[in-house]
């Protein structure tokens, strides 16, 4: 009788059954059994309590300082009057109930809607001029082969975002103001001067310019960080199929960076409404309301300079309606294109 016709005794047949060849190749367990569960909530809080706790001071603060004065959007719907006492609960407590007269007067003010267009013609200006300046000067950045050259650009560009608006503005005061740089060249070579900074036609474009200059280079870092992990085979397979600099930028750099981009485009059409109120701010007595007034300067002005506060908090409440709706949207443009967004669907 032949080695391949002796039947097997019961302990190794006994044996054979408990290997791992007859176990499920994935988990180890016998072939068959079904996949665990996700673990339960209370598994799950034994498990992560230390970083639930790491994280309970930085949750405490923003459910103070961003989430409990949400409550405040009721004088909106009242005529608020903060001096009717002390404590600002209170007061809220026992100022007239108007309902949504302040939001008809809002629907119905010039000023709003000039504040609006303001704020819209802002943001694609910036949407356009200033955020793919971000994008390129990454890439510029990492093409660079030294490394000690790489980070002295990095630095210069990224040093201006640690300056005030104070100082900012001054400097361009000094540049394009009328007894700035520029107009001094202009004068000394027979020309008229030129005030860009009190001049409501170019206003736009020199906001744009200095968001550029101050906020560029913290734009740089995001971009170098997704650039970074960005393999090198990946580059190298590219060069093999023959693509020179600029396929292999097209065709591995920017897909690399499209998420990123995404997400941040999202975030930056959230914004939109907000546009710089400090900025604004200090220049809105140079070239007027009529071109440097914004939502946040309208509710500015007429809550804390005018003291209408259940007006100006009905136009801060609108405004952050409306910018709830273009997250939304945008996020969901977002994943029409592929790309997770803010969260996933």
């Amino acid at each position: 009788m032949s080695h391949s016709t002796v039947p097997r005794s019961r302990t190794e047949a006994e044996t054979t059954a408990k290997s791992p060849a007859a176990s499920d190749d994935t988990t180890g367990e016998p072939a068959g059994t079904p996949p665990k569960g996700k673990p339960s909530l209370r598994h799950r809080f034994r498990r992560d309590r230390v970083l639930l706790l790491m994280t309970l001071p930085a949750l405490i603060l923003v459910l103070l300082f961003n989430y409990v004065p949400i409550l405040g959007n009721v004088v909106a719907f009242q005529e608020y009057d903060p001096y009717i006492s002390d404590n600002g609960v209170v007061s809220i407590w026992h100022s007239p109930w108007v309902g949504l007269e302040n939001f008809q007067r809002i629907f119905e003010d010039s000023a709003f809607w000039q504040a609006v267009q303001n704020t819209l013609v802002l943001f694609f200006l910036q949407l356009l001029l200033f955020f793919p300046i971000p994008v390129a000067l990454a890439l510029l950045i990492n093409s660079v082969i030294r490394p000690r050259v790489r980070a002295v650009a990095q630095a210069v560009l990224y040093l201006p975002h640690f300056f005030s608006w104070v100082l900012v503005i001054s400097v361009f005061q000094q540049l394009l103001g009328g007894a700035g740089l520029l107009s001094q060249l202009l004068r000394d070579h027979g020309y008229d001067g030129l005030d860009i900074m009190t001049d409501p036609g170019t206003f736009k474009f020199l906001v744009t310019a200095q968001a550029v200059w101050k906020d560029a280079g913290w734009g740089i870092i995001v971009f170098l960080a997704a650039l970074a992990a960005v393999s090198p085979d990946l580059y190298e397979a590219a060069a093999m199929d023959g693509a020179g600099r600029w396929r292999r930028m097209w065709h591995v750099t920017l897909p690399a960076l499209r998420p990123v981009i995404a997400l941040l485009l999202v975030l930056r059409v959230g914004d939109a409404l907000t546009v710089g109120f400090e900025q604004i701010l200090l220049q809105r007595d140079a070239v007027g309301p009529g071109a440097a007034e914004v939502l946040d300067t309208f509710v500015w002005w007429n809550g804390v300079r005018n003291q209408d506060f259940g007006y100006a908090a009905a136009a801060g409440l609108v405004k952050g309606v409306i910018s709830i709706g273009l997250v939304l949207a945008a996020n969901k443009v977002a994943h029409l294109m592929g790309e997770q967004g803010v969260y996933k669907k």
